[in-house]
């Protein structure tokens, strides 16, 4: 072997002292920045590794990782996500760290820079009780990640504000033989000056840094079209799905109750407690239990230790207003709702741990008991205020009893207690033009003694903690921006109590008339329901050293559960578990409107299911959708377009088509498989893809990391369209044979795109699984430690019986389903919606007297040919100017089929438009 490395370049550093650990006999090369030692490369790529049978690594972390297994030195599943952490989060903003302390002098901001990194690791290290990142001995992801930052944390001047446990730990590492020899050979005891010649020849870090390597991107921009993909990609996928997968890795069954795992990724997950007082539409569905599951989900498959607790919250005025409009006791309509929502959840697969309430006397006794220790630690305090008082129905109006006009902004459908346009919380009495929402009458304002929770007393503790949890867990954008306008409006004493006779009672003698506020109250229905689930619920909630919690909610419920919420819990100083990761989402629209159950606009959760459309149909397209950065609207039209081409043409037809050739060409069984570089390539472009989708999981961009699933599935479609295996298997022994390896990569890809497919759509991944008959232990090993697309399906394996996963939505139907669910308004297109007129094609045929229905059904048909064939030009890398004029004819022949329709002619989408 022979190893490339350069004096200066940090990534050598690692490689160095990784070769040093594994004793392995090797030529080591010292040669200038410029070299291309990577014959195939056309960019200086260093280090690289020349391997014995004349292949080359050039990724660092794979060259540390390949020394590692020559020597009998096995990497554990910790190590490989540290390794993977090194690559994808240290190292972009470690780049950008080093060109503002080695080339600019910004030694300050090039700390500031490392903040978020050095907090994870900190977090990691004290968490544990060893004294390595993955055990009692030093790993190898303790050489990489020591060696990756030890150019700042060796340097005097940026060295002073790493967490001490960083420190402790580094110093331990950066003192063995191989760090200290490699860190003599590559910086010469220069330190960040020896750098300064490498880090010129780097292009400047650009906001949103490429995070899919190791090294900087220094290739230049990406070209459009298909990712490239080189040839050490080609041969490492190769490897790695040559391995196959690891038969030792059993399927898990969850056993309850589950409890906090030592050396386990313990994640209590909860989602917002929906009200009990309706049923929840689209927008709640897909704003908190939807997207909690989907993560809760992952988990699962990751191999984390995952505990998801939701249920229904029961106290308050929104339960008493129900119960007066329906006659009924709160109690009876708490039991009612509880039901309907339970059966809503389940038909939409929401796979709860425990899904709870809070009307029981565990919420009682822990709610009481926070407010007892708030009261005891000084942290309550009495004041008189000022209500509405609604003299008809002798009342003082809580929050929800009353509406009026907003004192901010003039929205003038306000609440009581926040107004939904501006988001500003509001004291009631502050309303414009207030009225009852019981009778309608215009209360008077009444003076009534409260306690407060003195959030101003709480506020530095809070900051310190938030400081912390923001800069080291995935916070939303909108959740940190949110939370910092609450801050920088300075808190308020926030009032707990409430004059209303359904919540739970105050329990202090002076205030024995009154109950818990809703919003002190339920948050604490995280802590009761799970304390419903276990006994030992205090392994989760007052473990914080062991426990991550994550909490999914849309952006109205953010200051309850950033502020209000944990000032309680720290008040209480009971050793409480606060929220590490706050996933809000923005809010989904219907069409161009809002839901409304009142005016039968919108589809609410006990309506979906009738629409005979499957749940998992429902499940991909919000989640498809999911208001992750901004407000988005649920369309029919748009929901139509996703099934019949992303579900149906796209995803379905892929996996079927595979199976089908598998059960048609080869008498159900996996053919034997000979890769070609062609194959090769599919596998690399199937791994990059699948490490995308975990990145983006892991951070919780469930939307975005869908779109890589789909990716997969337009990857599989292209190759089998190019090999044609149906014509192959009509040839020689070496068409046959092309055939079969075709076929049998294209059926492993279908059910790796089964697993990934499982939180999204559980009953179509089980579908998939079931045609390919796939081990279960597929499900618990493919996105286990670092994830890698392996083979799974070995030749000769017996797959099932093959039909097809989707069905086409008509056009007829989806208007029917529109027409049903608009109410009494006729909605009229905002050129500012995203499915607006001129981005998406709507399925309303307004039939006229040149509708053609047998050219239609010609003209169709041709644009599917047409369509294959600008596939086909693409895959071959054809000339541009070829690709334009066939895509060209492809337009042309759609616009002609609109016409045979009926329809208007859209206008051609802008190139680079979101749809």
């Amino acid at each position: 072997m022979k190893l490339f490395v350069s004096e200066g370049n940090p990534h050598c550093l690692k490689v160095l002292a990784a070769l040093e650990v594994a004793g392995l006999q090797c030529d080591v090369q010292f040669v200038n920045h410029e070299e291309k030692p990577v014959p195939f490369l056309s960019r200086p790529c260093l280090p690289a590794l020349l391997l014995p049978n004349g292949q080359h690594l050039f990724s660092p972390n794979a060259i540390c990782r390949y020394m590692f297994e020559v020597s009998g030195q096995e990497c554990s599943e910790a190590c490989d996500q540290w390794l993977e952490w090194e690559a994808t989060e240290l190292q972009p903003d470690l780049l950008q760290a080093l060109h503002l302390a080695v080339l600019q002098g910004k030694e300050s901001e090039a700390t500031q820079v490392l903040a978020g990194p050095l907090s994870y690791l900190d977090q990691s290290l004290t968490k544990g009780t060893s004294p390595f990142l993955t055990g009692d001995v030093l790993s190898l992801a303790d050489l990489v990640v020591c060696a990756a930052l030890h150019p700042i944390l060796s340097a005097p001047s940026l060295a002073s504000g790493e967490p001490k446990s960083v420190r402790v730990w580094f110093d331990r590492v950066a003192a063995s033989q191989s760090c200290v020899s490699a860190s003599h050979k590559v910086l010469q005891g220069k330190g960040l000056q020896a750098m300064k010649s490498f880090m010129q020849r780097q292009p400047a870090p650009q906001s949103g840094q490429c995070r899919g390597g190791t090294q900087p991107c220094n290739n230049g921009p990406a070209e459009e079209g298909e990712r490239v993909v080189s040839q050490e990609e080609m041969e490492a996928a190769a490897v790695t799905w040559g391995k196959g997968l690891n038969a030792s890795t059993a399927a898990t069954k969850r056993l309850h109750p589950i409890l906090p795992q030592e050396g386990k990724r313990n994640i209590l997950l909860t989602s917002a407690l929906p009200y009990v007082n309706n049923v929840p539409h689209l927008g709640n569905i897909i704003g908190c239990v939807l997207s909690a599951d989907v993560f809760s989900r992952y988990g699962r498959l990751r191999g984390w230790n995952v505990l998801f607790v939701c249920g229904t919250d029961e106290y308050g005025t929104a339960t008493e207003n129900k119960a007066r409009e329906e006659g009924l006791t709160p109690q009876q309509i708490c039991d009612k709702y509880h039901a309907i929502h339970a059966s809503i959840y389940q038909w939409f697969q929401i796979d709860f741990d425990f899904f709870g309430r809070t009307t029981t006397e565990k919420q009682t006794e822990i709610a009481q008991n926070i407010f007892w220790r708030l009261h005891k630690n000084g942290f309550l305090v009495e004041d008189t205020v000022e209500q509405l008082r609604c003299e008809k129905c002798q009342r003082f109006l809580a929050d929800r009893f009353v509406e009026g006009t907003c004192p901010h902004c003039n929205y003038p459908d306000a609440r009581g207690d926040q107004c939904d346009k501006c988001g500003r919380l509001i004291n009631a009495v502050e309303l414009k033009a207030p009225h009852c929402k019981v009778c309608g009458q215009t209360p008077v304002i009444r003076s009534s003694k409260h306690l407060f929770l003195d959030l101003p007393k709480l506020e530095p503790q809070l900051e310190q903690w938030l400081d912390k949890t923001t800069s080291s867990g995935d916070w939303t954008a909108n959740a940190k921006q949110i939370t910092r306008s609450w801050l920088r409006d300075g808190l308020k004493p926030r009032c707990i109590t409430r004059d209303l006779r359904w919540g739970t009672p105050v329990p202090h003698p002076d205030f024995k008339e009154k109950v818990f506020y809703v919003w002190f109250d339920a948050p604490i229905g995280y802590v009761s329901i799970t304390a419903n689930y276990t006994d030992k619920w205090e392994q989760w909630w007052k473990n914080p050293n062991q426990v991550e919690l994550y909490n999914f909610m849309a952006k109205d419920n953010v200051p309850f559960h950033s502020v209000v919420f944990p000032c309680s819990l720290l008040g209480a100083q009971d050793n409480y578990t606060l929220v590490n990761h706050l996933i809000a989402t923005e809010y989904l629209n219907y069409e161009d409107t809002k839901f409304s159950k009142s005016r039968g606009v919108g589809v609410f959760g006990d309506m979906a299911k009738d629409t005979g459309i499957p749940s998992d149909v429902w499940r991909f397209y919000l989640l498809y959708v999911r208001p992750e950065g901004q407000d988005s609207a649920f369309s029919w039209a748009d929901m139509a377009l996703k099934n019949n081409s992303e579900l149906l043409n796209n995803l379905g037809n892929f996996i079927n088509r595979a199976a089908m050739f598998v059960s048609k060409f080869f008498d159900g069984c996996v053919p034997a498989m000979e890769l070609l570089q062609e194959d090769k390539k599919l596998l690399a472009l199937v791994g990059w893809e699948l490490q995308q989708y975990i990145q983006l999981m892991d951070k919780v961009k469930i939307r975005d990391a869908l779109k890589h699933i789909l990716s997969i599935s337009r990857h599989g479609n292209q190759y089998i369209q190019v090999n044609e295996p149906w014509k192959k298997i009509k040839g020689g022994d070496a068409e046959w044979q092309r055939a079969g390896t075709v076929t049998g990569v294209s059926i492993n890809v279908a059910c790796l795109l089964s697993v990934m497919l499982l939180p999204y759509m559980p009953a179509v991944s089980r579908t998939i699984r079931d045609q390919l008959n796939a081990p279960d232990s597929c499900v618990s090993a493919m996105l286990r430690g670092t994830g890698a697309f392996t083979r799974v399906l070995d030749a000769g394996h017996r797959i099932g019986t093959v039909s097809p996963l989707f069905q086409k939505l008509e056009v007829e139907q989806i208007e029917a389903l529109k027409k049903r669910f608009g109410g009494q308004q006729t909605p009229t297109q905002n050129a500012a919606s995203p499915h607006s007129a001129a981005t998406l094609p709507t399925p309303a045929m307004d039939v006229n007297a040149g509708a053609d229905p047998e050219k239609a059904r010609q003209l169709t048909q041709a644009v599917a040919e047409q369509g294959e064939k600008v596939r086909a030009l693409k895959a071959q890398k054809a000339e541009k100017a070829a690709i334009t004029a066939e895509v060209s004819k492809l337009l042309e022949l759609k616009k002609q089929l609109t016409l045979a329709e009926g329809k208007s002619p859209e206008p051609t989408p802008v190139k680079g438009k979101k749809k």
